[in-house]
């Protein structure tokens, strides 16, 4: 049964260069072996993600990921089966949200808390972001 999962988190550190890029290597290794796809959008502090796979692979991903010392405050905003993938083929895309806020609008307004919207809400504007070319990179 193919899942999707939907969470928001914030980072611990500044969200270098190095850092981004240990991720999206460990995504690659790992999501590629269990048949898990998705993007990764990240920026001003925030990391916003789409896992989609196997209900069992998905649910081992969410708890590692929730456990990873480089964010906190993880929150699942939703979790649902699903009958086909939105990201077939990326074991991980990514998004670069800019320092500047223009994507950030985007995915939230100002007056808009990204961690009391709805699933449904920030999983369309990641796919705005993913539609309006902002991803930089798939893996």
């Amino acid at each position: 049964m193919l899942v999707r999962a939907l969470y928001v988190s914030r980072s611990v550190g500044p969200q270098t260069g190095t850092v981004t890029a240990q991720i999206l290597a460990e995504c690659e290794a790992h999501n590629a072996a269990h048949g898990i796809t998705g993007v990764l959008c990240q920026g001003q502090g925030l990391y916003v993600q789409v896992l989609e796979g196997e209900r069992g692979a998905v649910n081992a991903l969410y708890a590692r990921i929730a456990r990873d010392p480089r964010h906190h405050d993880v929150q699942l905003l939703s979790f649902g089966e699903i009958a086909a993938r939105r990201y077939p083929g990326w074991s991980m895309a990514h998004v670069v949200l800019p320092d500047d806020g223009d994507a950030m609008v985007r995915l939230q307004h100002p007056e808009f808390d990204l961690y009391a919207a709805t699933g449904a809400f920030v999983l369309q504007r990641v796919e705005e972001l993913v539609g309006n070319g902002s991803r930089i990179g798939q893996r």
